[in-house]
């Protein structure tokens, strides 16, 4: 098992069978998640060597644009995209084996969790996995202690309101809020 085949197991919705290869693989990958994310959050870091670990933790170039302030927390990383000008604020937690893409311009609250991971309903196969990803358009705001569910899309420009739990698809340009999150109202692009 390799990465590239571990993503595109992963990326393909397929459920994962707790202790198959690719259970094992994540759990590998995890270790490595562990490691960086210790790394990031134990000491003070210039915001170039911040981005150099997410780049390490991502496994992708994270461009020089992004910010973060610590604790972050990642239990794989390696299927995170970042967008330029993404901002993420303390304590967010991040399961992106499924898959998480954070568009240009986002910013992403204190304590948000974006969780792609799902567990069999069947008890008698509870431990397995179904990935399912969560997408973050541009200019997006996220506000603290929010949660999004697996297999969300949320629009260009939307809002979520600080304490919501998004479990469906929000649509661009529109404020959504509680538990599970609903439309609370449409942004205008046009306030003249």
């Amino acid at each position: 098992m390799d990465l590239k085949n571990f993503l595109d197991y992963m990326n393909s919705g397929k459920e994962v069978v707790a202790g198959s290869e690719h259970h094992l693989f994540m759990t590998h990958l995890s270790q490595d998640a562990i490691r960086l994310t210790t790394e990031l959050n134990s000491n003070y870091h210039t915001n170039s060597e911040i981005v150099k670990i997410m780049s390490e933790i991502t496994g992708r170039q994270v461009d020089s644009s992004f910010s973060l302030f610590p604790p972050f927390y990642t239990d794989c990383g390696k299927n995170l995209k970042i967008g330029k000008n993404v901002f993420l604020n303390s304590g967010c937690k991040f399961q992106d084996q499924g898959g998480i893409t954070i568009d240009d311009g986002a910013l992403i609250g204190h304590n948000v969790v974006l969780a792609t991971l799902n567990h069999n309903i069947d008890p008698e196969k509870r431990g397995n996995l179904i990935p399912k990803p969560i997408y973050i358009g541009k200019n997006v705001w996220i506000g603290a202690n929010s949660t999004v569910c697996p297999g969300v899309t949320i629009g260009d420009g939307a809002v979520i309101a600080a304490g919501a739990v998004v479990t469906k698809n929000v649509p661009a340009n529109s404020v959504f809020g509680g538990v599970p999150a609903k439309l609370i109202k449409y942004i205008l692009e046009d306030n003249t």
